[in-house]
């Protein structure tokens, strides 16, 4: 394998190449300083992003490729901190970061590329699966990037050193266990359940119903959307960038699947409602009924 160095890379191929490409632009998906991301947090997130949908097919990770465009007030240790911040991400997900291009550019954007692997298609899941009769399920805890934004921008009281960090919590294991313990369909939560279960269900032709009260909240984002006046679980429902995942499995597999997360990782798998026959999408309901009016994340951070 060859990578950074040489004019092009080199890699030994497996027997399915799983491709996703992410990019993200300053003051269109995310802001520098003053309540935004740090540079080390913008390579972090971007590379993450990508590295989520891999997540969501159950591929395993192999080499990522990114293009930098670079404003002329980006400073020479700001890139060299973004970079950081890509590596970081790198190295807990087992990925080579093999090549890419630096530009001059009117904005800072990241432009990133990954490649999994998988020996045969049956190791991989699509959003195309779901069944009516499956149980959603849903991995770790939703609405902590929400959280720390919403406090940072202003919207919700207390001080950003006191929100969650929005720690990266990729489940790349995650995704590969769920996809071999029988999953149907899955996808990652980096646009809030809101959007993305809409996403599932319209890819699957079936309606994917949640229930609000059921979402595994992150503790902060509560107290945020307390505070703020929504209810408990309005940031895990609509927040993006929590690098979560969203399955479905049939009923007799929720303990296969249960024991498969368990077995990889530190987080657990919550149940969060079914899948329907009816008008392909999304309906997210609390105990009065379906709940109107509520929409994933922007692609902002």
């Amino acid at each position: 394998m060859r990578g950074t160095g040489d004019d092009a890379a080199v890699v030994r191929a497996r027997g399915l190449a799983v491709t996703s490409v992410d990019a993200v632009v300053q003051d269109v998906h995310f802001r520098l300083g003053g309540g935004g991301l740090s540079p080390y947090e913008v390579g972090a997130r971007a590379l993450a992003s990508a590295l989520s949908d891999l997540a969501a097919m159950g591929a395993e990770p192999g080499e990522a490729y990114a293009v930098l465009g670079i404003p002329a007030a980006f400073s020479q240790d700001s890139a060299v901190e973004l970079v950081a911040g890509m590596r970081g991400v790198a190295r807990t997900a087992g990925t080579s970061i093999l090549g890419g291009d630096v530009v001059a550019a009117p904005a800072l954007f990241v432009a990133v590329t990954v490649v999994g692997w998988a020996d045969a298609e049956h190791e991989l899941i699509g959003r195309d699966g779901a069944r009516p009769g499956d149980v959603v399920g849903i991995t770790g805890e939703l609405g902590g990037a929400a959280a720390t934004l919403a406090v940072a921008e202003g919207r919700a009281p207390g001080s950003a050193a006191g929100a969650p960090a929005g720690e990266i919590a990729l489940r790349l294991r995650e995704g590969r266990a769920l996809a071999a313990a029988g999953a149907h369909a899955m996808i990652d939560l980096s646009d809030g359940i809101a959007t993305d279960a809409a996403h599932l269900g319209r890819a699957s032709g079936v309606s994917v119903c949640i229930d609000v009260n059921a979402l595994p909240v992150h503790p902060e984002a509560e107290r945020a959307a307390i505070a703020a006046g929504r209810p408990p679980w309005w940031l895990a429902a609509t927040g993006g960038e929590d690098y979560e995942l969203c399955f479905c499995v049939a009923p007799r597999d929720r303990g296969r699947a249960e024991r498969a997360v368990a077995g990889v990782g530190a987080t657990a798998v919550t149940w969060v409602g079914e899948v329907a026959s009816g008008p392909a999408g999304a309906v997210l309901s609390d105990e009065r009924g379906a709940v109107a009016g509520i929409e994933g994340y922007e692609h902002r951070w």
